[in-house]
């Protein structure tokens, strides 16, 4: 009787372990669900459209976070079949061969990309801002140069380049261009508040208020108008 109940209680645990098991897998599949369902969701868009950018691209993302390139390329080279300037969509595709270890391809394709848009500042600073995302640093500078070169006094590109080397905690360089970015145009807030940061004493324009009869007010951070500080 000893035996048979030694026998038992075994088999009981073994059941339970085989449970406990299942109930372990089935949970692990309802945590990727949101990634599938997203997918299934993006692919009855492609049957309904399938010459949907967007949709291509997010499909590009999701199968390349789970490894499968061939998927994701396909899907990127899509997305830019139907937007040649589709600048997300080719940021990931050069993180995508990047992550291959195809080093050489990836830097191939990403000056691709960036003389693509080598006429347009707009356009330079879209792909500066998609490298960014993916933390392709140094072709984002690149982009931001470009947009610079075209415009030198362009305010987004000397904010973004601003912004690129606050980031790189190379504050000569960001107070430079944020300043540069202000006095072409004083009237981003953003900018006044990362200048501030830095020390750079700033004044905003005076504005018209509401029920002033015509008269200027200021707004609340100063009264002037310009930034003062050092510059290259």
């Amino acid at each position: 009787m000893g035996g048979l109940s030694i026998f038992v209680l075994s088999f009981s645990l073994f059941l339970l372990w085989a449970v406990i098991g299942c109930e372990s897998q089935d949970n692990s599949a309802l945590q990727a669900s949101p990634a599938q369902e997203t997918k299934t969701a993006l692919l009855a868009q492609l049957d309904k459209r399938f010459e949907n950018p967007d949709a291509h691209y997010k499909l590009g993302r999701l199968y390349a976070a789970d490894r499968q390139y061939d998927r994701a390329e396909y899907h990127f080279k899509t997305a830019m079949e139907f937007d040649p300037v589709h600048a997300r969509a080719q940021a990931a595709m050069v993180k995508m061969l990047m992550a291959k270890s195809d080093q050489a391809e990836a830097k191939l394709i990403a000056n691709g990309y960036i003389k693509q848009v080598s006429d347009s500042v707009a356009g330079s600073l879209r792909l500066g801002q998609a490298f960014m995302k993916q933390e392709l640093d140094e072709y984002a500078l690149a982009c931001y140069q470009q947009a610079l070169k075209l415009e030198p006094e362009s305010a987004p590109a000397n904010k973004l380049l601003g912004y690129y080397y606050l980031e790189k905690q190379d504050k000569q360089r960001a107070q430079q261009y944020l300043t540069r970015s202000f006095d072409a145009d004083p009237k981003q807030p953003d900018v006044a508040r990362e200048l501030g940061r830095l020390g750079v004493v700033v004044e905003v324009p005076r504005v018209r208020g509401p029920g002033t009869g015509g008269a200027d007010r200021s707004d609340s951070r100063s009264g002037k108008t310009g930034a003062q500080g050092s510059q290259e």
